[in-house]
């Protein structure tokens, strides 16, 4: 009874440190005082600690009709509730509590010192297994919609889901005579929750979770330490096991040593040369503000910034300033990560169902925290906090998840040097200077990076960066010479002794809402096309001409990208057009991407088709945010983007949104382990024929005047 007591304590912060682990670094950041464009030197004594100063959000105030609900909005939202009939007698687990969006039309008539939309909240809540949308009027003060859903799928997980599955499997005696079997103990023993996926009529009509464990003795990084072969699935609205799989005893637990990853963890530095601390300063302090809580503008660019609950960072009415003309031009209306898919590469019984869809399933903004200073975000960073809803229908505060600051690392706007001008001597470069907001989701095991960078040339750049601990698949193995012949039958690379680091695949899928000068816009396929050039014509052999087809209906817009069958994919306003009479578009430029190459009618990919195509392209509905639906966990796919663009709709001159999935594939390796160096890609929008010209050959370049002069001590 003691162990249990102790285990299910254990247990508990095991669910705190895998959705809320803390910082081993300092959580500060330090300012320079005394320094200026003519002190020679800035040393530790000019400097002042500062730590970045918590919102006051209990007296926030609306200004935008896209502002996320405040503190006293949620509050209200949840008294309403509690004397709404079906809530007064049992209030329901509320899965989700955020502003319901005016419609878009409205939005964009909305100027600053009109009267703001009526406030309304849209609520996911769940009881008695069955799923309820209800829409809640902060005006009147009344639920004027309440609608059961029918369909498959559950809402997004709640950490009370989490946390009372976690502590079904120590009721079981055949758990716990497994684990101690393994030579396990109880107060070592940390678990954590993936989810189900969706794999036939046995898993319907309950909500269910599968139940996976590691020991934390010696170290923090129980991942690196799995109980191979144990797995339990739970039923999360009974809380009772509904079956165990253990096969796995005569596979070791992998030893602990080398696996924590702590700064203070560590008996001695890397054998490298030490790297001295670096960061941007700013004499004249940040050259971005955010007003109103939530409106960020610098130098040509002005966007709405908000946290949310399950995309975790969304950019809305993006403008970019025309640098001829000062006009304000809309780009995009809405941008943000839709969903994910995150397949293991193992058809074992403990593996089969690892398929994770992680922004539908969990959520990207609860499991982002707090950002660290100096480390996730450099120093002239501006913090930003989500308000989020739990279970019981209370606000809390997901404090500094979203960070924007100004980055310089060296990179050049642009450049030239001329050489064929015999005694003109031309020199000109000017620095690329861009704005980030930044988001990093800590989903389990792994920690997702999301930068929107916006440059001054008019780019946007989405990048998603990833690292984390490997989710391992324990072996007998220690050496790769202990394989068998056939080492194909292996799931993965061998990363450590008795660990396995699963081949896996991530995909983000994001939903980039175009509005080109307004918002009838068109999909443009910009075909690179050979030529072979006819005899006597030319020495050349052949060249390559652009051919345009605009895309007519959804199914002209589904794009497989090719190396060999290369375009460009332009979205346009083919009503406003330059000087020159090029309609004003911009493009999306895929980075490093991949393919998902699962069977068509693997159950995973059935329900993640919205990553058969890299590029899709859909009409305008509001209904149509989430690429795997509105309800993703143990969905069946009838709510996905492929569902939706089988419809084959009109796009062409229309408000519509292009829908880009970046992928990676990930075959582990020895560097991964016990935790992986950030990897990247990335694609950017970049204006073309959106300007007149290149929207910054006037920028000004840097002097040695216009900076601050810091140079180290002279050494003793």
């Amino acid at each position: 009874m003691q162990a249990a007591s102790y285990l299910s304590l254990c247990l508990i912060l095991i669910v705190v440190f895998f959705l809320f682990p803390c910082s081993w670094f300092p959580l500060t950041a330090q300012q320079y005082l005394g320094c200026s464009l003519t002190v020679p030197c800035c040393r530790p004594w000019n400097r002042k600690t500062q730590i970045p100063e918590p919102t006051a959000h209990s007296a926030e105030t609306v200004h935008h009709p896209l502002d996320p609900l405040t503190i006293q909005e949620i509050n209200r939202v949840r008294a309403i509730l509690s004397s709404y009939g079906p809530f007064s007698s049992s209030f329901s687990a509320i899965h989700s509590l955020s502003l319901d969006e005016p419609d878009k039309s409205v939005v964009l008539g909305w100027n600053k010192g009109d009267p703001l939309p009526p406030r309304k909240a849209f609520v996911i809540a769940f009881s008695n297994s069955q799923t309820q949308l209800l829409l809640v009027d902060l005006d009147s003060s009344k639920v004027t919609s309440n609608s059961a859903y029918q369909g498959s799928g559950y809402p997004t997980l709640s950490m009370d889901d989490i946390q009372s599955a976690l502590q079904v499997p120590l009721s079981d005696p055949k758990f716990n005579e497994s684990v101690a079997a393994r030579g396990v103990k109880l107060s070592d023993l940390a678990c954590i929750s993936p989810s189900s996926g969706w794999f036939g009529p046995d898993e319907e009509g309950r909500k269910i979770i599968k139940i996976q464990c590691g020991s934390c003795q010696g170290t923090s990084n129980f991942y690196m330490r799995p109980i191979e072969g144990l797995t339990v699935t739970v039923d999360i609205d009974k809380k009772k096991v509904v079956r165990i799989s253990d096969t796995g005893r005569e596979i070791p637990i992998p030893k602990s040593a080398n696996t924590d990853y702590r700064y203070a963890a560590q008996d001695r530095p890397p054998e490298m040369e030490p790297i001295n601390p670096i960061s941007m300063e700013q004499p004249k302090g940040r050259s971005f503000r955010v007003e109103d809580g939530h409106i960020v503008k610098c130098a040509n660019w002005e966007f709405h910034l908000k946290a949310d609950q399950r995309a975790g960072l969304v950019i809305s009415q993006a403008k970019v300033r025309d640098s001829d003309t000062g006009e304000l031009r809309s780009v995009m209306y809405k941008g943000f990560a839709s969903e994910m898919f995150v397949p293991y590469m193992d058809p074992d019984e403990d593996w089969y169902f690892k398929s994770y869809m992680d922004a539908g399933e969990f959520g990207l903004g609860v499991t982002a925290l707090a950002l660290v200073p100096l480390n996730d975000c450099p120093r002239n960073a501006y913090y930003m906090d989500g308000i989020f809803v739990a279970s019981d229908g209370k606000p809390y505060i997901q404090t500094q998840m979203i960070c924007v600051f100004e980055r310089y690392a060296g990179d050049i706007g642009w450049r030239h040097s001329e050489t064929f001008l015999p005694g003109l001597k031309i020199r000109e470069a000017r620095p690329k200077v861009t704005l980030v907001a930044r988001i990093a989701a800590s989903v389990g095991n792994y920690d997702y990076i999301f930068d929107w960078e916006f440059q001054t040339d008019g780019l946007i750049r989405v990048k998603v960066g990833m690292t984390r601990m490997l989710m391992v698949k324990g072996t007998p193995l220690e050496n790769m010479q202990q394989a068998p012949n056939n080492q194909d039958d292996m799931s993965g690379i061998l990363v450590s002794e008795n660990v396995i680091g699963v081949v896996h695949d991530h995909f983000i899928t994001f939903h980039l809402d175009m509005d080109i000068d307004n918002t009838d816009n068109s999909f443009v396929n910009v075909n690179l096309v050979k030529v072979e050039t006819l005899p006597g014509q030319s020495p050349r052999k052949s060249y390559l001409k652009a051919k345009r087809n605009v895309a007519k209906t959804e199914n002209d817009a589904k794009i497989k990208l090719k190396l060999y069958d290369p375009s460009e994919f332009h979205v346009i306003n083919p009503s406003k057009a330059s000087r020159l009479g090029n309609p004003a578009g911009y493009k999306i430029v895929p980075d490093g991407t991949a393919a998902s190459l699962l069977d068509s009618q693997d159950p995973p990919q059935l329900r993640s088709a919205f990553t058969n195509n890299q590029i899709w392209v859909t009409p305008y509905n509001r209904t149509e945010q989430w690429a795997g639906g509105l309800f993703v966990y143990q969905s069946k796919r009838e709510d996905t983007l492929a569902v939706w663009s089988d419809r084959n709709r009109l796009i062409e001159n229309r408000d519509i949104v292009l829908w880009y999935t970046l992928g990676f594939h990930h075959i582990p390796c020895q560097e991964d382990f016990p935790i992986m160096p950030t990897v990247s890609s990335s694609f950017d929008l970049k204006p073309v024929n959106f300007f007149e010209s290149n929207p910054i050959r006037r920028a000004a370049p840097y002097f040695e005047k216009d900076l601050l002069v810091c140079r180290p001590t002279a050494s003793s």
